[in-house]
């Protein structure tokens, strides 16, 4: 008898075993393989982001856009479907996974690539400072002392502008006041109405709303180190193959010319990016 019960017992251990086993293989699903087994492929986005990502006529459109119908060509039977959310929400969702990846601009810094996967460069993000047309008081970040300066909140580009705030304050011309925003639209609205005097963005995105509204913004100077765009994946197991998949995609669509015909259309010019990001900056 008590044979039996010790068989018994070890039958029910071998089956928990087995149980735990299979649940935790599959809740370490291999994600590429599960996005083609499901066929749908979610990504988060900010679509408040032009010319990168934004909405017209219902739709999100821009450079990212472009990208990834390209590299949706790669994967047939599978549907993209594109959360829109604030920006200040689209890490923390990757994170606790209420998404597969990351699709709008993330600029590379030192602590997100130790946080995330970084995906190659898809576009330059070096910082730059915008202002008003009429106002010829700022032609550089080392004009901002005494000045209302936006940005985003919770954004490299806040990073940037306080690291350049500490200098002016250093040198005797401290930054009068920093706003942040949820998006960059208001910035921009705050700017044109005279409430701020500068809003500090990356470069590309200050030339859009130059180039969209000539008489009322200009772009002053970049300042600090050059930086760049990517895309973003979780540092875990299940997402290697997805985010191996990505990186080759971003490298092809740079090597074969994609990118700088997109970049024509959306930035009015090529930009010059590495195949592997460089190590960001602190």
């Amino acid at each position: 008898m008590v044979l039996n019960h010790q068989k018994r017992v070890t039958a029910t251990v071998t089956a928990v075993a087995m149980a735990t086993t299979f649940a935790i293989s599959t809740s370490h699903a291999e994600l590429l393989e599960q996005i083609k087994a499901d066929g749908q492929f979610t990504v988060g986005t900010e679509a408040r982001f032009p010319p990168f990502e934004f909405v017209e006529d219902g739709e999100i459109v821009g450079y990212s856009a472009d990208m990834m119908a390209h590299i949706m060509q790669e994967l047939p039977d599978v549907e993209l479907i594109r959360m829109d959310l604030p920006w200040q929400g689209i890490l923390p969702g990757l994170q606790r996974e209420r998404f597969d990846y990351v699709v709008t601009s993330v600029t590379a810094t030192k602590e997100r690539a130790e946080q995330y996967h970084l995906s190659p460069p898809i576009a330059d993000a070096t910082m730059a400072v915008l202002r008003r047309a009429d106002d010829d008081s700022i032609q550089s970040a080392d004009d901002l002392g005494g000045k209302v300066v936006g940005t985003q909140s919770g954004s490299a580009q806040l990073e940037a502008l306080e690291i350049q705030a500490e200098k002016l304050d250093a040198e005797g011309t401290p930054v009068a006041d920093i706003n942040t925003y949820t998006d960059f639209d208001e910035a921009y609205a705050d700017l044109g109405a005279g409430r701020l005097d500068a809003v500090v963005n990356s470069l590309p995105n200050l030339l859009e709303a130059e180039r969209t509204r000539p008489d009322v913004f200009a772009v002053a100077d970049t300042f600090g180190d050059p930086m760049y765009f990517t895309w973003a994946g979780r540092r875990d197991e299940a997402s290697e193959s997805l985010n191996a998949f990505m990186d080759e995609q971003i490298r092809r669509l740079n090597e074969d010319g994609t990118l700088a015909e997109l970049q024509e259309e959306w930035f009015g010019g090529e930009m010059d990016l590495p195949m592997e990001l460089p190590e960001p900056p602190e």
